[in-house]
């Protein structure tokens, strides 16, 4: 069923929004499919503090994974409703699906409804995981949420600029890495650092290549991403460093007493599928219309990457 916006302000007619919402176009606001970047973040910096510091909780991993999930989710949400309110998602250039907001008509209150009780819950979450650790970590998730929130919101959205690459690798990538292995561990050590690397990168990757796709809508919209600011050529040569760059990176850690030897092995097995993705990304090119096909792509490249890791590290701990 569709849901025309009929008030700007919070009333009665929310009820109905929420009533005539169709899990379906729930799911498509929250998007739950993208959400194996966050998860496979958080799995691969829980399971390194096992292999480092063999120590793990029951209790915080699950509290941590449902925060992970809520602030993610909420992420999307904002991002589907100031896209859609600034004029970025238009039905005119956009061929996702998906996007129900644009091509559905649901109620861009509802999207904002959701993505703040998504952000209550992680507070929430975030509180009692800070109880059971250590008050810092109030303060960087709080942070983390902020970020979530003024990435696509806000008078100057990160989203709009050359910056988005490295403040969305940074956070969905080192940063919620070393906050799960903090979770468990409740330490940080410069090992811990240096493992989180590569998914700056292969995060940074989806990205590109999402803004890579979208330069046409964007740039109508008045976006300066980094797609839009470099050349076709060093554009792909930066998702070309992104992807290779990120595996080579973890193999070489591999043979250092940093990733156990297994790791290397697990992740060269999975470097070989996923150059053939690579290469079949590549060749069918980055456009608004290949844009599904290409997300899909992408996202086996890092799902590649983090179920290695996670099978090298367990094969470690069992022989």
């Amino acid at each position: 069923m569709y849901i025309s916006h009929t008030s700007p302000f919070l009333s009665d007619n929310v009820y109905a929004y929420i009533v005539h919402m169709t899990l379906k176009q729930f799911n498509r606001i929250i998007e739950l499919r993208t959400k194996i970047i966050s998860m496979g973040t958080f799995l691969s910096g829980t399971i390194y503090s096992l292999v480092l510091l063999n120590e793990f909780s029951y209790t915080r991993f699950f509290l941590m994974m449902t925060a992970v999930l809520c602030v993610d989710m909420g992420t999307t949400g904002f991002n589907s409703y100031f896209d859609f309110k600034n004029g970025t998602d238009k039905a005119s250039l956009n061929y996702e699906k998906d996007k129900v907001l644009v091509h559905e008509g649901v109620s861009p209150l509802l999207a904002l409804l959701i993505s703040l009780s998504l952000f209550m819950m992680a507070g929430v979450l975030g509180l009692i995981l800070g109880y059971l650790t250590h008050f810092y970590l109030i303060i960087v998730g709080a942070l983390c949420m902020a970020v979530g929130f003024i990435y696509t919101g806000g008078p100057y959205p990160i989203s709009r600029t050359p910056f988005g690459e490295l403040f969305a690798g940074g956070f969905l990538g080192p940063v919620l890495f070393l906050i799960s292995f903090y979770v468990q561990s409740l330490t940080l050590t410069w090992m811990s650092v240096i493992v989180s690397f590569p998914l700056l990168l292969l995060v940074g990757m989806i990205l590109t290549i999402n803004n890579t796709c979208d330069k046409e809508s964007d740039l109508e919209a008045g976006r300066k991403t980094l797609s839009i600011v470099l050349s076709e050529k060093a554009n792909n040569k930066l998702i070309f460093i992104e992807f290779y760059g990120a595996y080579i990176y973890a193999i070489v850690l591999g043979f250092s007493p940093i990733l156990p030897i297994y790791v290397s092995f697990t992740l060269s097995v999975a470097l070989l599928f996923g150059h053939r993705e690579f290469r079949k990304m590549k060749e069918e090119g980055f456009s608004l219309h290949t844009k599904g096909t290409s997300i899909g792509h992408v996202s086996k490249l890092f799902l590649f990457y983090v179920i290695a890791f996670c099978v090298g590290i367990i094969l470690s701990l069992l022989f």
